[in-house]
């Protein structure tokens, strides 16, 4: 029969057939690729009605594929292969380029150093940035719309095939304007409660952290002021004072200039990693080596300054998570 595969295929199939048979369960591929599982299986189920045969079989770990899925799977990695080098031929005619997914928190915290750094030393790269939630941005990371992700390294639920590379860390922090009264005694929880507080609603997960750690100080009586905009919070702080509760690089502009300051509490805050998240199937382009030096060359600044930690330079990667199966080629 004629199946006509030129015109019907599509290849959002063809990435969830590599991504199935690469991953050996729907459940990890459609983590990998970001879809809900209902997806995931509606793509698979039309690809096998177009190509007119069952692609892949169930058996007790996860699913294997058939002979039809074989032929199926080898060009689909052929096609997205060729597709993948067109990419990098486009981008050499058009000059270095960088797509960077980053968190709302890395977006006004390190990320304006890093790319300061990086426009001053390689001028010519071109860069787009797309800001979002981890849910939104891993699913372009793995079709390669973007190249890196930069924020808060939250462990995966479930095997994804990324690497993971923590490069600092962000505590929840208490910070307030230089000159604040709390800087000159005890920072105590009883000497926050009569501090007016005024917190961030950056996202959920942000938002548990931060009340998280309020409730381990015994601060959740207080009824705080909350606001989604970056620039109010900061005016709030440098006028008054308030004292706000974030992770701690989310204005690491005012606290490498001395205008804002960490206030020192005796209990410390749970570890919050941040650092890197890198396509397993593909190394990273040149314009990518040249803004992850820029990035740990402003960590560096930062760790210099008391502000934060960084690991170990001479120390392997710290891989909080890297799928254990690979793609084969």
């Amino acid at each position: 029969m004629r199946r006509h595969l030129d015109r019907r295929l599509k290849l959002q199939w063809l990435r969830v057939i590599d991504a199935i048979e690469a991953q050996g369960s729907l459940l990890r591929a459609s983590a990998m690729l970001g879809l809900g599982q209902p997806a995931l299986t509606r793509a698979l189920q039309e690809a096998e009605q177009v190509i007119g045969a069952s692609l892949f079989t169930r058996h007790a770990r996860g699913v294997r594929p058939t002979e039809a899925g074989l032929v199926i799977t080898r060009l689909a990695r052929r096609v997205l292969a060729e597709l993948h080098r067109a990419e990098e031929a486009l981008d050499h005619l058009a000059g270095a380029q960088l797509a960077i997914g980053v968190l709302p928190v890395a977006a006004v915290g390190v990320l304006p150093g890093a790319l300061i750094q990086l426009k001053q030393a390689r001028p010519e790269i071109q860069l787009r940035l797309q800001q979002g939630r981890m849910e939104e941005l891993l699913p372009l990371l793995a079709t390669g719309e973007i190249d890196l992700v930069v924020g808060r390294l939250y462990p995966p639920a479930t095997p994804d095939g990324f690497l993971r590379e923590a490069l600092w860390e962000e505590p929840i922090s208490f910070l307030a304007r230089a000159g604040h009264p709390l800087f000159n005694q005890p920072v105590t929880p009883v000497a926050l409660k009569g501090c007016e507080l005024i917190l961030p609603t950056v996202s959920q997960r942000v938002g548990q952290e931060i009340d998280e750690r309020l409730a381990a100080l015994g601060l959740t009586a207080q009824a705080p002021l909350r606001s989604s905009s970056y620039g109010f919070i900061r005016e709030m702080l440098l006028a008054s004072d308030m004292v706000s509760v974030m992770p701690r690089l989310m204005m690491v502009g005012d606290l490498l200039r001395g205008t804002l300051g960490v206030l020192p509490l005796d209990q410390a805050a749970p570890p919050r990693p941040a650092g890197l998240i890198l396509p397993g199937d593909r190394p990273l382009p040149e314009a990518g080596l040249a803004f992850v030096a820029a990035l740990r060359a402003h960590l560096g600044e930062i760790a210099a300054q008391g502000l934060s930690v960084m690991p170990d330079e001479n120390s392997l990667r710290r891989k909080i998570h890297k799928t254990a199966r690979t793609r084969s080629r």
